[in-house]
């Protein structure tokens, strides 16, 4: 290459950076805002107030409105309020619509500690609002973004006048008195929505379930049953806040109270018990029997004629039968008048397809207290063939019979039946509740790894009490195997829990007495105390029962069944033994040492009906 032409190429070659340079460094200076408000965003997050209301301020005429807040923000902590005021006054001229400028300025006033004309700015701002909600909304709101609640709540006062019969603000008053602790009058403006507009009910119940439910003294939720109360006597003829109460009542499972109330309304509203019947189907599943008891024989005493008497009628059977047997405390002849009782509503109901239910609690109680297996098989077999049966009724009586062929220790049929109901309601709950039957079986019969698989299964079970009794059995078997992954002991160990299913309390505490003598190291040890325990309560030996649980709890406090020992405990002197003071000590220390247990909230509930707190 010649010498003219290698000068003409570094010529050419420096001419290209040169104009390269150029257009970078014209393009640096010609950074769009967006970049430059990011920086400044940066610096801000640092706290670097200085360096960001330096580029805040180069770009604001660029883009005044995204520039504004956090601009504000910077000369505020730099207490620079000449240059913020200027700053409030100037946005509020290019948008003089925007009523939210006026309480930034009266912000500004209010950081230079200048009062009155902070207040004189934020009270000519409300004076100044038009009867048009999105305004009054907007300068409600900028009062609440500086948590100035009395302002906010002056702006929804006079927005109400303003509004007057088109909007009432209710729930945006209410959300403000949420900010202020303000609960009853909360409550109140919550309340008075759903009086203006009955459309409101479920989204207020939505809202004040969750204001209330983080409630550790309850008294919240006595403000909001203190004023549905009011409301109800003040206006007897609004049945909305009837069904208020009995909602929050629900919430509670206060369902004797609930029960009141439905029971009221059924009366003023001439209905047919179906209220009554919900509150009784709810407080059945939740345990609470006494409840369900009042709710069915209410329906019951309406009379032959209404369209829920027959449904009425054995559910309350099989209410006192749950109530009577689960309790613990019946004789003898409270079984025998039980049993009459059913006998007496079969020959008036007739025994069909309709009252196979009833025939199913009849055999239950039959076999399993009354020692008469026979007729309770009888029974059952006949009912399982009546013409019209359901699939699921039919279903249900097989389950029955397959748990009496196992209480008299059929278990080939017993399987049989269980495997049945399984096939026919694939990933229904009564195929689950058959499935589980079937694996609790297996345990039974010492088939763990069979029993272990089947039960995983069944722990995303659409049923939860499946589900938790699946995994509780799961739990059992995978903990518990001996040092050498042997059964050994929990061979024996569930060789005990079929037989005190079976009703046989001595042969089963025997065995597990073996037990503890052969494996005294195991952590079996934990449940057997507790299914000792569990048996002693059967038998009424009620203080063998406190002591079992009291070492289990003393030995095991921090193992998988120190909560249930203590709340039995709990429940063994609140019942039994009439110890208010030890009931309500026992229950206490449940609360604090379980604060994740699922008697938490029993506990809670019946601590305070023993403190003597106001549930109704």
């Amino acid at each position: 290459m010649s010498f003219s032409n290698l000068s003409c190429s570094i010529y050419k070659s420096c001419f290209t950076l040169g104009l390269l340079l150029f257009f970078l460094s014209t393009a640096l200076i010609a950074q769009p805002p967006t970049s430059n408000r990011q920086l400044a965003d940066q610096y801000m997050s640092n706290f670097e107030y200085d360096k960001a209301a330096t580029i805040y301020d180069k770009i604001y005429d660029k883009d005044p409105f995204g520039t504004y807040p956090n601009y504000l923000k910077c000369l505020l902590a730099l207490r620079n309020y000449d240059a913020a005021e200027k700053l409030v006054k100037n946005i509020s001229k290019k948008n003089p619509e925007n009523t939210a400028y006026a309480v930034d300025l009266g912000f500004v006033f209010e950081s230079k500690g200048d009062i009155n004309k902070a207040k004189q700015t934020y009270d000519k701002s409300i004076k100044g609002l038009q009867p048009d909600q999105g305004q009054i909304m907007n300068l409600a709101n900028a009062f609440f973004s500086h948590q100035n609640w009395d302002y906010a709540l002056a702006t929804y006062t006079e927005g109400k006048k303003l509004m007057r019969n088109i909007y009432s603000f209710n729930f945006e008053t209410a959300e403000v008195y949420f900010q202020k602790q303000e609960y009853e009058k909360m409550i109140d403006e919550y309340l008075n929505a759903v009086a203006e507009n009955q459309a409101y009910l479920q989204s207020v119940q939505n809202i004040l379930q969750s204001r209330i439910g983080n409630d550790p003294d309850n008294s919240r939720s006595t403000l909001l049953r203190q004023a549905l109360l009011r409301r109800t006597q003040r206006d007897p003829d609004q049945s909305i806040f009837s069904e208020m109460l009995i909602w929050l009542f629900v919430q509670q499972k206060d369902f004797e109270s609930a029960f009141i109330q439905a029971k009221a309304l059924d009366k003023r509203l001439r209905e047919d018990g179906s209220r009554v019947m919900n509150i009784g189907s709810m407080s059945e599943a939740n345990l609470d029997y006494p409840a369900a008891i009042n709710c069915y024989k209410y329906v019951v005493d309406k009379g032959k004629n209404t369209s829920n008497y027959i449904t009425a009628r054995m559910q309350l059977l099989e209410v006192r039968n749950k109530s009577l047997t689960g309790e613990g405390s019946y004789t003898q002849d409270d079984l025998l008048k039980l049993e009459s009782e059913y006998k007496i509503t079969l020959d008036e109901l007739g025994r069909d397809a309709t009252t196979a239910p009833l025939i199913s609690g009849l055999a239950h109680l039959e076999a399993f207290y009354l020692d008469n297996t026979d007729s309770a098989i009888v029974n059952l077999e006949t009912a399982i063939d009546y013409p019209g049966i359901s699939k699921a009724v039919q279903a249900k009586c097989k389950l029955e019979l397959g748990d009496i062929y196992l209480f008299t220790g059929n278990v080939w049929d017993s399987d049989l039946l269980y495997a049945q109901v399984d096939k026919t309601f694939k990933n229904d709950p009564l195929g689950q509740e058959a499935k589980f039957r079937g694996a609790r079986l297996d345990y039974f019969r010492g088939d763990f790894q069979w029993a272990e698989a089947q039960l995983g299964v069944l722990k995303t079970a659409t049923s939860q009490l499946i589900a938790n009794d699946a995994l509780a059995l799961a739990l059992l078997i995978s903990d518990n195997p001996g040092p050498d992954s042997s059964f050994d002991a929990l061979t024996v160990y569930s060789k005990a829990d079929l037989l005190a299913y079976r009703n046989r309390k001595d042969e089963a505490l025997h065995t597990i007495d073996s037990l503890i003598q052969t494996f005294p190291d195991h952590s079996l040890i934990q449940y057997s105390l507790y299914k000792k325990a569990m048996i002693m309560d059967g038998k009424r030996n009620y203080a063998e029962e406190d002591s079992l649980l009291r070492k289990l709890g003393e030995q095991y406090d921090d193992g998988v069944l120190a909560d249930d020992a203590l709340f039995h405990r709990a429940e063994l002197y609140e019942k039994r033994f009439k110890d208010k003071s030890k009931a309500m000590e026992l229950y206490q220390d449940l609360l604090t040492k379980f604060p994740g247990s699922l008697y938490v909230v029993d506990a809670r509930k019946k601590f305070r009906a023993l403190r003597g707190d106001a549930l109704n």
